[in-house]
């Protein structure tokens, strides 16, 4: 089926939830989508264009190059990088998605096509009238969009984790994990010349504010033990993906839906890659996650509970 606003394939629409193929494809375009970032990084690098923000990758323009294409080598291969990731995520204005591009705030306008139904600092949501949300997340100061976490050595804690201001690469993988998470199904849609990013999920339905989520997190999450770690983010937890591990966090009612089948799924969370070079001066932390790896219920401690630590 075709998106309403943008005419491309789309996997997803209103409440329906896709199944464990459409489950699949998506995944695989989350995953080449970050490796298209990457090989648009290297070709820029190679060409000796040294962005300050991977927002100056994302909204490079084949044309900005076509000239210097002819040259052949790193330019050409800059070209064929630019365009694969464009595919991937392709430029289109506000006004595609019924908005006054013009305007100075032009997602505070009314829109004959998309009403607001949510949105926090990260992003606004809006609703089609076939009940698809679209996702706006919108650039913050100094190119930066959306939020990731950084670590640093914690007082009460080996190791402290600090939400703040993310990347663009930050933003599609915490999309990939959402989606690894079996969370709510989600496709990155659009750029726009701005820098925002559109994508669009799945309609589910909100739970109450403050409703204690613990019970409830995705099975394939791991608890940390505090004494390795705290996070100024909800229910900071461990997950394996690809052998990578990763922190998990912001794990509140707030970005929890119930889906038409019934179960709860994530919407939106904050994460990072663990910070390996920084376990590797903690031992513990070191043959702890080596433990979980292998059996995520290995505590921290072969002769100490967690709670004991």
């Amino acid at each position: 089926m075709q998106d309403q606003f943008t005419g491309q394939t789309t996997l997803l629409r209103g409440r329906t939830l896709p199944g464990p193929d459409e489950r699949s494809a998506l995944q695989d375009n989350h995953e080449r989508r970050l490796e298209a970032l990457a090989r648009l990084g290297a070709a820029a690098a190679q060409c000796g264009l040294r962005a300050d923000s991977d927002r100056d990758l994302v909204l490079l323009a084949e044309d900005e190059v076509s000239l210097l294409e002819a040259t052949g080598g790193e330019w050409a291969a800059l070209g064929d990088a630019i365009r694969h990731f464009r595919r991937l995520a392709p430029l289109l204005s506000l006004d595609e998605f019924g908005f006054d591009g013009g305007a100075e705030n032009p997602l505070e306008e009314p829109n004959a096509r998309l009403h607001r139904i949510g949105g926090g600092v990260e992003a606004w949501a809006f609703a089609a009238d076939d009940g698809s949300v679209y996702k706006f997340y919108l650039p913050r100061e100094e190119k930066r969009i959306g939020s990731a976490f950084g670590f640093s050595t914690g007082d009460e804690s080996l190791l402290q984790a600090e939400a703040g201001l993310g990347d663009y690469r930050a933003l599609f993988e915490k999309l990939l994990l959402i989606h690894v998470l079996d969370g709510t199904a989600s496709e990155v849609i659009a750029l726009t010349p701005e820098g925002i990013v559109v994508a669009k999920q799945t309609l589910g339905d909100p739970l109450p504010q403050g409703d204690d989520m613990s019970p409830f997190l995705p099975a394939n999450l791991i608890e940390i033990p505090s004494r390795f770690l705290r996070a100024n983010r909800d229910h900071p937890r461990l997950l394996f993906f690809h052998d990578q591990p990763w922190l998990i966090a912001d794990l509140h009612a707030r970005n929890f839906v119930r889906c038409v089948d019934g179960l709860l799924r994530v919407i939106d969370l904050v994460a990072a890659p663990w910070p390996t070079a920084s376990s590797h001066q903690h031992a513990l932390i070191e043959d702890w996650l080596v433990c979980v790896r292998l059996d995520p219920t290995a505590p921290a401690l072969a002769t100490a509970h967690d709670d004991e630590l």
